[in-house]
C-alpha cells in the first residue's frame, strides 16, 4: 500500500513528470494548477561528538508546483531549518520547466546538482529516504561534491527500447567564494562549471539505475588562486524495498591554473544496503551503509579543509502509516584528526500532501 501511494506522491508532485497535471475544483483543463506538499523531521542525538544533544528541530520543508499549461511548470523548494540562534530559510530548488516531448525537455533555475545518484533521486526531507541523513560525501552543504548547480539543465530519455537510457547535460554557475554553496548570485570567476549525467533503467531489471556523471569547473581555492576542478562519478542503484542497493563513487581532481605540479585526487564512496522485511514484519526496514571520505594531505583545494572521513551506519526504519516513518540509527564515525566516535539518533519524519 505504501509503495503505491508513494508512486502516486511522485506522479502529481514530481516536477520531472511529462504527464498532464490533476487540476483543482472548479478549474477548466487550461487552467493553471497549483498544488502543495510539505516534509518535516524531528529528532533526538545522543553522541560523542562535540555539539548538544538531546530533542532538536529538523528540516521543515515545502514544495510548490504550479502547472502553468501542459508544457510549462514551475517547481520550488524552500526549507526551514532550526539553528542554535533561531532559524534559516533556504530556497534549496527553484526552476521554470519546458516540455518538447520525452526527449528533450528544459529548466532553468537553481538545482540538485545532477552529479550520482543520491543527490538526483533524494531531495530535501528525510521522509524520501531509508537513512535518518544523507552519506558524508553528499550532505547538504557538503564541500566534497557541490550539491547545488544554477544554471540551464536539458534532459530527456533517448530513444531506446530495452536499455532505458536517460541523459542530464547542463551550463551553470561553479561554486561559491564558500565552496559550499552554489555561485546563486553570479558566477565568482566567469568559468562556467558544466555537468553531464547518463544513466541507464533496463526494463527487464525493475528498480536498477546504473549510471556516470562528469562535471567540469574553475572555482577559487582556499589560498586565493583558482583551480581547475574535475570530477567523475560511477552510480548503481537497485530500489525495490526488498531489497534496497545503492553504491555510489566519486572521484574529484584539483590542478592550479597558474603554477605547476602534480596534486593527487580526492575520492569518496558508499554502499548502503536494506531490505524491508514481508508478511506481518512489512513496516519495518533494516539497513546499513558503510562510506569513506580519502583525501591525502597532498591534495590541491581539499587538502587542508579536513575532508578524511570513516564511517559505518546501522539502523531500522518502521513505516506505522503511510505518511510516518520512524528511524533508529546508530552510526560509528571518524572525523579527520578525531577519535572515532559512537552516536544514536532516534527520528520520525512525516509528509504533507495537499492540492
Amino acid at each position: 500500500m505504501r509503495r503505491i501511494c508513494l508512486g502516486v506522491l511522485v506522479a502529481i508532485f514530481s516536477p520531472a513528470s511529462g504527464s498532464p497535471a490533476f487540476g483543482l475544483a472548479g478549474q477548466t483543463p487550461d487552467d493553471p494548477s497549483v498544488r502543495v506538499m510539505g516534509f518535516g523531521d524531528f529528532n533526538y542525538r545522543v553522541s560523542e561528538l562535540d555539539g548538544p544533544e538531546g530533542f532538536r528541530m529538523g528540516q521543515m520543508v515545502g514544495h510548490v508546483i504550479a502547472d502553468i499549461d501542459d508544457r510549462l511548470t514551475f517547481f520550488s523548494e524552500v526549507s526551514l531549518t532550526g539553528k542554535d540562534t533561531g532559524y534559516s530559510v533556504e530556497v534549496e530548488r527553484a526552476m521554470v520547466r519546458y516540455d518538447f516531448g520525452d526527449e528533450l525537455k528544459i529548466s532553468v533555475g537553481r538545482f540538485h546538482t545532477p552529479i550520482g545518484y543520491w543527490n538526483a533521486a533524494f531531495h530535501h526531507g528525510s521522509w524520501l529516504q531509508t537513512s535518518v541523513a544523507r552519506p558524508e560525501m553528499i550532505k547538504f552543504g557538503s564541500r566534497f561534491v557541490p550539491t547545488h548547480f544554477v544554471g540551464v539543465i536539458a534532459e530527456g530519455r533517448l530513444p531506446t527500447s530495452r536499455l532505458g537510457l536517460g541523459y542530464k547535460v547542463g551550463i551553470g554557475n561553479g561554486r561559491g567564494a564558500n565552496i559550499a554553496r552554489a555561485g546563486d548570485a553570479g558566477d565568482v570567476n566567469g568559468r562556467r562549471a558544466f555537468v553531464a549525467r547518463v544513466q541507464s533503467r533496463p526494463i527487464s531489471i525493475v528498480g536498477l539505475e546504473v549510471g556516470a556523471t562528469f562535471y567540469s569547473d574553475r572555482l577559487l581555492a582556499p589560498d586565493g588562486n583558482e583551480a581547475n576542478e574535475r570530477i567523475y562519478s560511477l552510480h548503481a542503484a537497485l530500489e525495490r524495498g526488498a531489497p534496497e542497493f545503492i553504491a555510489e563513487y566519486a572521484h574529484v581532481s584539483h590542478d592550479p591554473v597558474t603554477g605547476s605540479g602534480d596534486f593527487p585526487g580526492s575520492d569518496a564512496y558508499y554502499i548502503q544496503f536494506g531490505y524491508r522485511l514481508s508478511e506481518s514484519y512489512w513496516s519495518l526496514k533494516p539497513y546499513v551503509r558503510i562510506e569513506q571520505v580519502v583525501v591525502p594531505a597532498a591534495a590541491y583545494v581539499f587538502g587542508p579543509l579536513g575532508l578524511n572521513y570513516d564511517g559505518v551506519v546501522a539502523g531500522v526504519r518502521y513505516d506505522p502509516g503511510v505518511y510516518l516513518a520512524l528511524r533508529l540509527e546508530y552510526r560509528y564515525e571518524q572525523f579527520e584528526g578525531l577519535d572515532p566516535t559512537h552516536s544514536v539518533y532516534a527520528q520520525a519524519s512525516f509528509v504533507l500532501a495537499g492540492s
